[in-house]
C-alpha cells in the first residue's frame, strides 16, 4: 500500500495526492500560506537538488545502488578506504548544503519543508564526521567485527544476499566486484598500519574477533567458499558453456585472489596488529577519543546529547524496568529473588529450544498471530514479502540474536528476518515474540519497506535514515505486544522486558565503557546482574558496543521519543486519537531525525484538532 504522505519531486507534482490531504492540512495549520506557483517553483528546485545528490551518491557507492535494485554500476564496488573517496564524500556534503541555500524554505509546501529539514540535518550531522579531530581516529580504524566489508560482503557475493545472479552479466559483474573487494582488503591493512604509527589501535578483543571471522571465511576448499556458491546453482538463463567457464573462473578467483587477500589480512592481524592492540576498550583511552565519542552519540541519536546525561537516563530506565520484572516474577508464582528468577529463566530446560527447526516453526507461528491483528494498528501495510531465515554459519558466532535485511522496492527480493541458532541452549523461547516484533512485523520490515515502496519520496528519504528512528521504531514496535495479542504469559512478557532492559542497559554500559573507563568484564557483569540474558549474549553485546561506540544508544533514545509523542497525541486528541493514523504519520516519510519527527507530529496533532 502506498504511503500516505508522498513528497513530489517535480513542479507538476507539487499538489499532494488525496491520500495525503489530511497530513497536508495538519502541517498547514502551523504554516503561512504560500502561492501555488511559488510553491511549485521552489519544490522543483528542491527536487532537482535531491535527484542530483542521489545520482552522484549512487555513482560513488555502487553497492548501495545494488541494494535498491539499480544495476547501472553493478560492475563496481566503490573506492572505499581511499583519500579520494573520502574527499568526494565530504565535498558532496558541502555541495549539498550550498545548493540548499538557493531554495527559499518559506515558499515550500509543508511536506517539502520536512524533506528540506531532513536533508539539511543529515548533511550537517554527517559533515561533523569529517572534522579533522574525528577523522584522525576513524580513518585508521578500518575494521572490526561489526563494521568492515568482510562482515557482509561474502554473503552479498554468495547469491544469498542482495547482489543478483539472474544472467551471465550478473555473474561477470560479481567477478569484477570480487576483484575490487580484494583490493579493499589490502587497503584495510594499509590503514591499520597507519593507525599503528599514530598510536591509534583497537582493543585486543576486537582484533581477535576479526581473526575468528577470517578463519571462518578461509575454512575449507575453494569450492566450499561462500564466494564459490553462485556457480553451484545457475539459473536457466545461463547456458552450459557459460556455466563451465564461470565455474572455472570462480574457483580460480577464490583460490588465487580472494583467499590470498583474506589470508594476508588474517596474517597481518595475527602477527603485527594483535601484539600491539590495546588492553583498554573505551574510546576515551585514545588521544582525542572523547571528541569522536561525542560525534558518535550525535550521529546515532540525531541529538546533541552528552555521555553523562545519557548514563543517568539509562540508570533511571533500568530501575523502572526492574520494578516491572518484579511484578512478572510475582505473576509467574516464582518464590525466589529476582536474580534467582533470572537464573531460572536461563537454566530451566523448558525455555531452551530442542532444535533449530523448533525455532523456525516458532517464528512462523508468531508471524501468523501478528498478521491476524496488525491491521487494527496500521493502515499502511508493506507490499514487500518477508522471509524468515537462520543467520549464515560463517557469522553466527558474532551476530546478534536477530537482524533484518531489506528487500527491494519492487518486491522482487523479500525482506529477511534473520534469527541466530548459535549456542542453541541460550536461544531462549521466551525471547522470540519480542524479537519478532522488533526485527520483522511491525518493526524494521514495516519501517524500511514502507519508506522504500513510496516512490514519491526522494531517494534519500526512501533509502536513507538514521539509527535513532529505525532502531527507536523497532523498540517501539515491541511495546505494541498487547494490541497484537502477544506476551500473554509472564515468561514471554519477561522476554519483552528483557529486550527493553537490554536497550536501557546500553545507555549505561556504552557510556560506561567509552566515557567512564568501564572494563569489558565490568560491563558484562552489570548486564547479567540486571537481566536474565545469558552470558554469551551479554558478552557479544558488550563487544559490539566496544566495536561500534554510540550506535547502541539510539534504540532507547528513539523509542522514548516516539512514546512521548504518542502520549502527547493521546492527551491532546482524547477519543479522536487513532493509532493507525499516528503510526502512518510516524512512518510515511521515512526515517526522520528526532527534532524533525517532533515537529511533524506536533503539526499532525494541530491538524487533527
Amino acid at each position: 500500500m502506498r504511503a500516505l504522505l508522498p513528497l513530489l519531486l517535480s513542479a507538476a507534482a507539487t499538489t499532494l495526492s488525496a491520500a495525503s490531504a489530511t497530513a497536508q492540512v495538519a502541517a498547514a495549520a502551523s504554516a503561512p500560506s504560500v502561492p501555488a506557483g511559488d510553491t511549485a517553483v521552489e519544490g522543483a528546485k528542491l527536487g532537482q537538488i535531491f535527484s542530483d545528490s542521489d545520482e552522484a551518491r549512487l555513482r560513488r557507492n555502487p553497492v548501495e545502488a545494488i541494494f535498491r535494485g539499480d544495476l547501472r554500476y553493478a560492475d563496481r564496488l566503490g573506492d572505499y578506504l581511499t583519500p579520494a573517496y573520502e574527499r568526494a564524500e565530504r565535498q558532496a556534503l558541502v555541495d549539498d548544503l550550498k545548493a540548499l541555500q538557493r531554495v527559499d524554505r518559506a515558499r515550500l509546501s509543508p511536506v517539502d519543508r520536512i524533506a528540506f529539514d531532513v536533508f539539511k540535518s543529515d548533511r550537517e550531522r554527517d559533515l561533523k564526521g569529517y572534522a579533522p579531530e574525528v577523522l584522525r581516529i576513524s580513518e585508521v580504524l578500518p575494521i572490526n567485527h561489526f563494521a568492515g566489508l568482510q562482515t557482509f560482503y561474502p554473503e552479498f557475493a554468495s547469491s544469498q544476499g542482495a547482489a543478483p545472479f539472474k544472467s551471465v552479466l550478473d555473474y561477470e559483474n560479481n567477478l569484477k566486484r570480487n576483484a575490487q573487494y580484494a583490493q579493499v582488503v589490502d587497503r584495510m591493512i594499509a590503514r591499520a598500519r597507519e593507525g599503528m604509527k599514530r598510536g591509534i589501535m583497537p582493543p585486543r578483543l576486537v582484533v581477535q574477533n576479526v581473526i575468528g571471522q577470517l578463519d571462518n571465511i578461509l575454512a575449507g576448499a575453494p569450492e566450499a567458499s561462500l564466494f564459490y556458491q553462485p556457480v553451484t546453482k545457475f539459473p536457466e538463463a545461463v547456458g552450459a558453456a557459460d556455466r563451465t567457464r564461470l565455474a572455472k573462473a570462480y574457483a580460480q578467483q577464490v583460490r588465487d585472489v580472494l583467499n590470498p587477500a583474506h589470508r594476508r589480512l588474517r596474517d597481518f592481524l595475527q602477527s603485527e596488529y594483535l601484539p600491539k592492540a590495546r588492553e583498554t576498550v573505551g574510546l576515551s583511552a585514545l588521544p582525542g577519543g572523547r571528541a569522536l565519542y561525542d560525534y558518535q552519540i550525535e550521529a546515532s541519536t540525531t541529538l546533541p546529547l552528552k555521555a553523562d546525561a545519557v548514563h543517568e537516563l539509562g540508570l533511571s530506565e533500568v530501575a523502572r524496568i526492574l520494578a516491572e520484572m518484579e511484578a512478572q516474577k510475582e505473576r509467574a508464582g516464582f518464590k525466589g529473588t529476582l536474580p534467582e528468577f533470572f537464573q531460572h529463566l536461563r537454566t530451566d530446560a523448558r525455555f531452551q529450544p530442542k532444535s533449530a527447526e523448533e525455532i523456525a516453526a516458532g517464528y512462523a507461528e508468531i508471524g501468523k498471530k501478528v498478521d491476524a491483528r496488525v491491521r487494527e494498528q496500521f493502515s499502511l501495510i508493506p507490499k514487500t514479502p518477508l522471509e524468515i531465515r537462520p543467520v549464515p554459519a560463517f557469522r553466527e558466532k558474532t551476530a546478534a540474536a536477530g537482524s533484518y535485511q531489506s528487500g527491494t522496492p519492487d518486491g522482487s527480493r523479500p525482506g529477511v528476518f534473520y534469527y541466530n541458532t548459535y549456542d542453541l541452549p541460550n536461544r531462549y523461547l521466551w525471547g522470540m515474540e519480542t524479537l519478532y516484533l522488533h526485527e520483522a512485523v511491525p518493526g524494521h520490515h514495516f519501517q524500511i519497506s514502507l519508506a522504500q515502496e513510496n516512490d514519491s519520496l526522494p531517494a534519500f528519504m526512501r533509502f536513507g535514515g538514521n539509527t535513532a528512528f529505525s532502531e527507536g521504531w523497532g523498540l517501539y514496535a515491541e511495546t505494541l505486544y498487547p494490541e497484537l495479542g502477544l506476551e500473554t504469559d509472564p515468561y514471554q512478557r519477561m522476554g519483552g522486558l528483557n529486550d527493553e532492559m537490554l536497550r536501557a542497559m546500553r545507555l549505561v554500559v556504552d557510556t560506561g565503557i567509552h566515557a567512564k573507563g568501564w572494563t569489558r568484564d565490568q560491563a558484562v557483569r552489570y548486564m547479567l546482574d540486571n537481566s536474565p540474558m545469558p552470558e554469551s549474549d551479554a558478552a557479544a553485546e558488550v563487544e559490539r558496543y566496544i566495536a561500534i561506540p554510540g550506535q547502541a544508544l539510539a534504540y532507547k533514545i528513539g523509542q522514548l521519543t516516539i512514546l512521548r509523542l504518542k502520549a502527547e497525541a493521546r492527551q491532546a486528541l482524547g477519543a479522536r486519537f487513532d493509532p493507525r493514523a499516528f503510526h502512518a504519520t510516524v512512518l510515511d516519510t521515512g526515517a526522520l531525525p528526532m527534532p524533525v519527527l517532533e515537529r511533524k507530529v506536533a503539526d499532525w496533532i494541530a491538524g487533527q484538532r
